[in-house]
């Protein structure tokens, strides 16, 4: 029986073809998704022990600071080196070609990025500290037993030089458009307190401390490596406590 006239078999593609087709849209998707959505990073340092240690990788999701919404207290986020938070070392990316590839789709960690938790965002004022060791912000202490490592420090807010609590500090009110980040291993972790200026320091630039929202990538959601760990991370219970900055 004939073919019905106006209507042509489709030509199929040879495999050759449709090979380089697909691998053509996956690397499309792989970079829509990497710039929109999801992308993996791996912890650098001990900064951010007890939860997260050196060499664990993590997914960060970026859906939750479109538009107007930015980093939130108590939010984990990855952002890029302000400048000169990181040695240069720290700021090389890899050198393997291939995984130089993989990094620009997201399938392999980049330099020059930082991993902390936001302490304060815009308007808010930061203390070091009560008499429990406690930082407080906006009047309201934190309770961070659950996810802080002191490493013998007697508070959650070393000083920037000797990781001690050899003073009390205060910072804020945090300017506009920026955060302030601390490591979760506080007497280990080149964060925002180890950029205030001191007293009696001639060479500071007072504002170095904070990070810019523009230069937050996004916030971790997932421990996925190594599988025995593999958790999701939730923004601790007691960030809900803290008011609004006053006016």
């Amino acid at each position: 029986m004939s073919r019905p006239k106006g209507k042509t078999k489709r030509k199929q593609l040879p495999l050759w073809q449709e090979t380089i087709l697909l691998l053509g849209v996956a690397l499309v998707l792989a970079i829509v998704i990497k710039t929109f959505f999801v992308q993996a990073f791996y912890i650098p340092s001990e900064s951010m022990e007890p939860g997260l240690i050196l060499n664990d990788r993590i997914l960060i999701q970026k859906v939750s600071y479109w538009g107007d919404d930015g980093p939130e207290r108590g939010d984990v986020v990855v952002f890029k080196d302000p400048g000169g938070w990181l040695s240069p070392v720290d700021s090389a990316g890899p050198s393997n070609p291939v995984a130089q590839a993989m990094a620009k789709l997201g399938l392999y960690p980049t330099g020059g990025h930082l991993v902390k938790r936001v302490i304060g965002v815009a308007g808010d004022t930061i203390v070091c500290c009560d008499k429990q060791g406690r930082l407080s912000v906006n009047g309201q202490p934190l309770v961070e037993s659950d996810y802080v490592k002191r490493m013998g420090a007697p508070c959650n807010g070393p000083m920037p030089t000797n990781g001690a609590c050899d003073e009390q500090w205060k910072v804020g009110p945090i300017p506009e458009g920026h955060i302030f980040v601390m490591g979760d291993n506080r007497s280990r972790s080149a964060d925002s307190s180890q950029h205030m200026c001191r007293t009696d320091e001639t060479e500071c630039v007072p504002g170095d401390e904070f990070v810019p929202v523009d230069l937050v990538v996004g916030k971790v959601f997932v421990l996925l490596w190594p599988a025995d760990r593999f958790r999701w991370n939730t923004r601790p219970a007691t960030f809900e406590d803290v008011p609004d900055p006053s006016p």
